[in-house]
């Protein structure tokens, strides 16, 4: 088997280029990896003997975080292959415009209904500026029929981090992607929802962290972040400056390397979302999900574990809460014109999956005031499928890395059946 590192020749603001790296605690779940030879967190994972059908190749979107504090985007685009892949499972088609799953097989995979959400605000947010937003925007929109999203209808709004619209930080092509993915699928899941884009200066927690209290404070009840960092014994400040918000459902991402913890994934005041790898199939409920072996799971070194959460394993937070689809292999369709490649596309990683439950939030209604948005999936686990089956890793075969009944670490309680476990 050959392991090389790869990197993208697109540097973001600062200079970096959008290089990756892996921890060793993902060994196991590249392992798994490599028999569908994809790419994960920037390392491909070659070999003649194990290639899958139609050779899928993926690539992550944001620079790795280098430094203590900064944040990487969690978007895994598809670069190439799936085209046999995609006959035989109802997976992706790169090759085709667009290709991917669209609004549709999201409602009908997570029992959703065409309606509901009107005038409700789900925030993203996001570092660097995404020129094109508005405009991919309406094309994925259009594309599938929704009703149009602008700047002049007042259903989309984008800000940077003060507020202002005029105030907007620098490009970067990287983090353009992860946008257009981003507010495609708010679209996607609650057409019917405003969107609120708050732009962060940089990728450090300091400024993502000013935009996610920036976002509740223009009246979102619904944040959604799809971006990760190493856990820090700063944490426990970031979680009381930045994420505790009662009443407002405050969703992130929960990884794509695999079992081990990331931030603010890892804090007690949201909604961990982990991922699955989605199929049709001829079940009753028509697909199929298993634990995507990129979803990020485990138990956190440093947040203490929330009063609903009450598995045995972890003493401290233990994540997932929940999860949708995330596999680049089952992945979504994306459209995104800033920077390189440019058109329809497609996307995995938990950067699908967090705005997905935000937006299914936002369709079941306004939290009350003072509640805790994260602890509802918990009251009511009879209106989830639980996803039994697949692995991220090595937890010595526990629950913290494997699909099983009942709580999980890569799904959590497991993907979406209607509104009913996100209602308050």
């Amino acid at each position: 088997m050959r392991f090389t590192l790869g990197t993208s020749r697109t540097p973001d603001p600062s200079g970096s280029p959008r290089a990756h790296h892996t921890r060793p605690s993902v060994k196991a779940g590249l392992a798994l990896a490599a028999a569908a030879g994809l790419t994960v967190s920037g390392l491909v994972v070659a070999s003649a003997a194990t290639a899958a059908p139609g050779g899928l190749t993926t690539a992550h979107s944001c620079a790795a975080a280098k430094k203590s504090g900064q944040m990487s985007c969690l978007a895994v685009k598809v670069t190439g292959g799936a085209s046999s892949l995609a006959r035989s499972t109802g997976a992706v088609r790169p090759a085709d415009a667009p290709s991917g799953f669209g609004p549709a097989d999201l409602r009908s995979a997570y029992a959703l209904p065409d309606t509901g959400g009107d005038g409700a605000t789900v925030a993203i947010v996001d570092a660097y500026d995404d020129p094109n937003a508005e405009q991919d925007l309406a094309t994925y929109r259009s594309t599938y029929g929704l009703p149009a999203c602008t700047t002049a209808n007042g259903c989309f709004r984008k800000v940077g981090q003060s507020g202002s619209s005029s105030a907007l930080p620098a490009p970067n092509d990287g983090w353009a992607e992860e946008i257009s993915l981003d507010v495609d699928m708010v679209s996607a899941v609650c057409p019917s929802c405003h969107i609120l884009l708050v732009e962060a200066d940089s990728s450090m927690m300091t400024d993502l962290g000013s935009s996610v209290n920036t976002a509740v404070s223009l009246g979102a009840k619904y944040v959604s972040n799809s971006y990760g960092g190493g856990e820090s014994p700063a944490d426990s400040s970031y979680d009381t400056s930045y994420f505790d918000h009662p009443g407002v459902a405050v969703t992130v991402s929960a990884g794509d390397a695999g079992y081990g913890v990331e931030y603010p994934a890892g804090s007690s005041y949201v909604t961990a979302v982990g991922g699955t790898s989605l199929t049709k199939d001829s079940s009753a409920r028509g697909w199929s999900e298993s634990a995507w072996a990129g979803s990020g799971s485990g138990c956190s070194a440093y947040d203490t574990k929330p009063a609903w959460q009450t598995d045995s394993g972890c003493a401290n937070r233990a994540v997932a809460d929940v999860s949708a689809v995330a596999d680049p292999a089952t992945g979504v369709a994306v459209h995104d014109t800033y920077g390189g490649d440019g058109g329809w596309e497609v996307f995995g990683g938990t950067s699908v999956s967090s705005p997905i439950i935000a937006s299914i939030y936002a369709l079941a209604g306004t939290p009350a005031e003072g509640s805790t948005p994260s602890s509802f999936p918990y009251a009511r686990t009879g209106d989830l499928n639980d996803v039994v089956g697949g692995s991220n890793g090595e937890c010595g075969g526990g629950y913290l890395c494997t699909g099983l009944a009942g709580f999980d670490g890569p799904t959590g309680l497991g993907t979406p059946n209607g509104l009913g476990a996100f209602t308050g």
